[in-house]
């Protein structure tokens, strides 16, 4: 078990740039610069606020939420559910209507590809499709590729080209932890630049894999990060080190200036390098009083669906069952995976849960037993048919109107807001937790939905309470609102 801090100390100090977030903002919106960030499951705006988040794949819908210079548009792609060739059709498919959208003279468009800060995800895949994308467009593609994992508000951090995962003031390379044993994405190298030649199948050349260094960032500020973008060779992936939101801030002010000087890039990161590229402010999370004015439900009680399986949802399963006034749904993961009793299953689901939400919040959680399949593939697709089974139980949810819907785990929460709920498009207003648990307002939505916030709540995120937390903080709303 290594310290962080020890690991800290072997570092130089932060380097805080005086009005950096108003400076990046300020330079956005001159430049008349948009973000559109991929998001490969809807728990990327987790370290944001005041932002579109967008499932509806359609330009229209890009177009309205990136109106204006500086803005920024969550584009939920879900593609950490699909297997690597559906997820690169999808991923082209929409490079392909952002980059028509520039071209139509809104400006320029950052694209930002978002994805796991534990390095889980179609990385190398969607990175290059994007980029044949540009290629296509203006036949020169970009000049190199930033890749930030770094999630500071969940402790992951990058030292010295080692991702770290942190807890408790001990830090543990992400390579030793659950995540990096995924059934569908796991992997062995301890740096990312070994973890990028591995999940490239050793098809990239580790000579066009560049490092961007604390000492570089800290040391020599935006100016040194700069030149090492500019001096990159062209369609280099830069490992940028980062351990505070300071640093990032750095980076994105070095950015700016190369960008300036004609270069291109595309991103590659977790949650907390959106931030600092938009320069958008911290803030506190939500309170009982900025919420309850969203909640105008004719109902007073919710839905919390959970589909997710890690140890740490059970856990917070567990402590919001001790809150109290939480009726259980438990749904059957195996019959929902077995195509023959899948409707059975749902149908029974959707009556127990319109008779408990008359008097009491729902939890409606599949069985806690993992259903996996022989290898990566059928595990990916026993996990779309359970998906689909919470979809068709949240559809028949949103006809009675619930006051409020908690979505628990990454692919779930797309499911049940786009397909379950039918929102093409909404607004996060912030995070339950400081840079965790996003609420969204649905903006273009069925009727039904309108007025009902909607909390995507990633799996592996938040202490064992957070759970009974965000219960607690929407019931007292609902009674305000």
């Amino acid at each position: 078990m290594t310290r962080l801090q020890g690991l800290l100390d072997r570092q130089p100090p932060e380097l805080i740039v005086p009005e950096a977030r108003s400076t990046i903002r300020h330079a956005n919106v001159a430049s008349g610069r948009r973000f559109a960030v991929l998001d490969d499951d809807p728990t990327g705006s987790q370290s944001v606020h005041d932002v579109s988040l967008v499932t509806a794949l359609d330009r229209v819908e890009y177009e309205r939420a990136l109106a204006e210079p500086g803005s920024v548009a969550f584009i939920l792609t879900n593609t950490r559910a699909l297997d690597e060739h559906d997820a690169v059709a999808r991923t082209t498919a929409i490079g392909a209507d952002i980059a028509a959208l520039e071209a139509s003279g809104v400006g320029p468009i950052s694209v930002v590809s978002r994805s796991d800060s534990t390095l889980r995800g179609h990385v190398i895949a969607e990175v290059r499709a994007l980029d044949a994308v540009r290629r296509h467009a203006d036949s020169s593609g970009y000049d190199g590729v930033l890749f930030v994992p770094a999630f500071f508000d969940a402790g992951r951090v990058t030292i010295d080209d080692v991702h770290w995962v942190v807890s408790g003031g001990d830090a543990v390379p992400a390579a030793d932890t659950e995540f990096a044993k995924d059934a569908t994405f796991g992997y062995r190298a301890r740096t990312l630049p070994e973890f990028l030649v591995e999940r490239s199948a050793g098809s990239l050349d580790p000579a066009s894999i560049v490092s961007l260094s604390l000492d570089d960032i800290r040391r020599g500020g935006p100016d040194r990060v700069a030149h090492v973008l500019l001096s990159a060779p062209s369609g280099s992936i830069i490992v940028v080190n980062a351990a505070a939101p300071s640093d990032l801030e750095v980076v994105t002010l070095g950015l700016q200036r190369a960008e300036q000087q004609g270069h291109r890039f595309l991103h590659r990161c977790g949650p907390s390098f959106v931030r600092a590229l938009a320069g958008i402010e911290p803030t506190a999370p939500l309170t009982i009083e900025s919420v309850a004015p969203a909640i105008t439900r004719p109902r007073a009680h919710g839905v919390v669906i959970v589909g997710s399986h890690v140890g740490l949802t059970t856990r917070q399963l567990a402590a919001a069952r001790a809150l109290g006034g939480l009726a259980d749904v438990e749904v059957d993961a195996s019959a929902l995976a077995d195509r023959g009793g899948a409707s059975d299953e749902i149908d029974r689901a959707v009556a127990r849960i319109a008779t408990q939400i008359a008097d009491a919040d729902v939890v409606v959680a599949t069985s806690r037993a993992l259903v996996r399949g022989d290898d990566p593939t059928s595990s990916l697709a026993i996990g779309r048919r359970i998906s689909d089974g919470l979809v068709a139980i949240t559809r028949g949810v949103a006809p009675l109107e619930p006051a409020w819907v908690v979505a628990k785990g990454g692919i779930t929460s797309h499911d049940v807001v786009q397909r379950g709920l039918d929102i093409r498009r909404g607004r996060v207003i912030g995070q339950v937790l400081p840079g965790a648990i996003s609420v969204l307002l649905p903006e273009e939505a069925p009727t039904t939905v309108l007025g009902m916030p909607v909390v995507i709540f990633p799996g592996n995120v938040g202490g064992e309470t957070a759970l009974a937390d965000t219960l607690a903080l929407l019931r007292g709303a609902g009674q305000r609102g």
